[in-house]
């Protein structure tokens, strides 16, 4: 039992603004299109200008620890917000009413991916994978903006593109990570300091350490519990895998999520860069893309168990990484060391990210001049006229079908 006499109060306290975390998030989890980055404009509005939960400097901060971890960074802050709101339980809250609706939505599609036969089928698909080519260029070209302002960290990006497009192993994408945080620290002089302001969550070091050790545990063990390539125990690890590596988050998954099912056979390159492009066409998180691909396995492994499988496993590595560290971000951004670290991981995602682009949406979805002219107007839509990303999939999955049709 807490020791405080004002322990229980508070608790009830955080238990009464439940439902208020719930359908708020619940609300963003059914409007927030537009992928990661726009959903931190959404929680900046919900959370710091309306509903004035927490204040200008402590949103900068948490994000900050979001964008420094692993992970799903808009996933991350959403649950985050829900723990220092609700508790525990707004948390979890906070997860579920985000996460459902495009989860739930991308489960269905899975469902229905075997009606999509024949020559009008394929060519909506091929679409989904012009929708991809045109997300993730514009994807990449605000993270460069953002990520990589100077001369040094352009470079870093370079190298780390290039590294990844030559070696063509998984293992490449960590070995540049590191060595990103080591350019950082060596030569981003100019990175800007992170501040440091008061996020206090209901719980102390102990247990964010004890966090941080689950989180390791699972790392280590999982792969050495799956025994083997198949099995339920081979796909919680490949998702965890993926969630526990992926630096950037939304979109810069998509390199290891497809080392982690297409390789192995588990799902089709087609069936998996068509289940990308119709995550752009629904609201949330990026990675409840992770719930179709669950759905999609094949045997015993997919369905619903394998789509809640693979939805939690994916999540599972971001939110202990979060929770663990929350309680000691005040010690770690005392360090000046931090901001050159953050400022050249950042620039090797940027790398990770512009090799992905090329391989493998870039090689798959494009067969001619006619691909790439519908994939710029997709991208010219999204990043010059900030259209819908609804509007963007409609366009490219009906100029797909009308070229087959028509020629």
């Amino acid at each position: 039992m807490d020791p405080r006499p004002d322990a229980l109060p508070i608790e009830r306290a955080r238990t009464r603004l439940l439902p208020e975390v719930f359908t708020t998030f619940l609300m963003l989890g059914l409007t927030s299109f537009g992928g990661p980055i726009a959903h931190l404009g959404y929680f900046r509005r919900e959370f710091v200008e309306r509903r004035k939960w927490l204040g200008e400097g402590q949103y900068a901060q948490l994000l900050a620890l979001c964008q420094f971890l692993p992970g799903p960074a808009s996933s991350q802050l959403g649950f985050s917000l829900g723990l220092l709101r609700a508790g525990w339980a707004g948390a979890i809250a906070a997860f579920l009413a985000f996460t459902l609706p495009s989860a739930l939505l991308l489960f269905v599609f899975a469902l229905l991916m075997p009606q999509f036969s024949g020559a009008t089928g394929n060519a909506a698909i091929h679409g989904l994978k012009l929708v991809a080519l045109a997300v993730v260029a514009q994807a990449v070209l605000g993270m460069a903006w953002q990520l990589c302002p100077d001369v040094v960290r352009a470079t870093i990006a370079t190298f780390t593109a290039l590294a990844i497009l030559a070696s063509g192993q998984a293992w490449t994408q960590l070995l540049v990570v590191a060595l990103g945080a080591v350019a950082g620290l060596a030569f981003c002089r100019s990175a800007a300091p992170i501040t440091a302001g008061g996020l206090q969550p209901p719980y102390g070091p102990t247990l964010g350490w004890a966090l941080l050790m689950a989180f390791a545990l699972l790392l280590i063990g999982l792969p050495v519990a799956s025994h083997g390539p198949d099995g339920l125990l081979a796909v919680a690890e490949a998702f965890y895998r993926a969630g526990a590596l992926v630096f950037g988050g939304g979109h810069v998954v998509l390199p290891l999520l497809e080392e982690s099912v297409v390789k192995p056979g588990w799902i089709s390159a087609d069936e998996f860069l068509a289940g990308y492009g119709a995550a752009q066409a629904v609201p949330g998180p990026m990675f409840s893309l992770a719930a179709y691909l669950g759905a999609r396995l094949p045997g015993d492994e997919g369905g619903f168990v394998g789509a809640f499988l693979a939805l939690i496993s994916i999540f599972l590595p971001g939110f202990l990484l979060v929770a663990g560290v929350l309680p000691l971000w005040q010690t770690i951004l005392n360090r000046p060391a931090a901001a050159r670290a953050i400022a050249g991981i950042n620039a090797a995602v940027v790398g990770i990210l512009g090799a992905a682009l090329y391989d493998p949406i870039w090689r798959s979805a494009v067969n001619g001049p006619v691909d790439v002219a519908i994939a710029a107007v997709g991208f010219a839509l999204l990043a010059a006229w900030q259209a819908n990303a609804l509007v963007v999939v409609a366009l490219c999955v009906v100029a797909s079908i009308a070229v087959v049709t028509l020629l």
